[in-house]
């Protein structure tokens, strides 16, 4: 059997540790449809690890994440590690971290919610436990545990 190895990148972002099977929905979070994007993703699912057995590996060239994007990475995968790339070398890397209080990237899953009925309220959670990640609306209380389906 031959090994298959991805290319490394010049410039742009590698998200690491992905919880394995979260792949696709990074890319729903960074925004990679298919239609807009101008530069190579590359996608390695179920890939062995040695920390946790198996991992999901992000790699987009030519783009840096926005804060509020890496907050949605951490929702659905608190052990991701970002790696800044610039000129083939890693130039910063870091841990995804968890704000205590997360606001506007989540949707509350209580229809009755206020920040749900037309009311420019912006939502707002606080985080009840980071991993595995639960999050508490602080209008109306909903424990919100399935986060990755409420990302706004």
């Amino acid at each position: 059997m031959k090994d298959f190895r991805v290319t490394p990148i010049r410039n742009g972002t590698v998200i690491d540790h992905i919880e394995c099977g979260m792949a696709l929905k990074v890319l729903r979070i960074i925004g990679v449809n298919g239609e807009k994007v101008h530069s190579t993703v590359s996608v390695l699912m179920h890939v062995p690890s040695k920390k946790a057995g198996w991992k999901d590996v992000v790699k987009v060239e030519d783009r840096e994440l926005d804060p509020k994007e890496v907050d949605k990475i951490a929702l659905i995968s608190p052990r991701a590690t970002i790696n800044i790339i610039r000129d083939f070398n890693v130039a910063e890397k870091y841990k995804v971290k968890l704000p205590e209080v997360v606001r506007g990237i989540v949707h509350c899953g209580n229809p009755n919610c206020i920040t749900n009925l037309s009311e420019p309220v912006e939502s707002e959670f606080v985080v009840e436990s980071k991993d595995p990640p639960v999050l508490r609306c602080i209008y109306c209380d909903r424990i919100l545990e399935d986060i990755s389906e409420h990302l706004a």
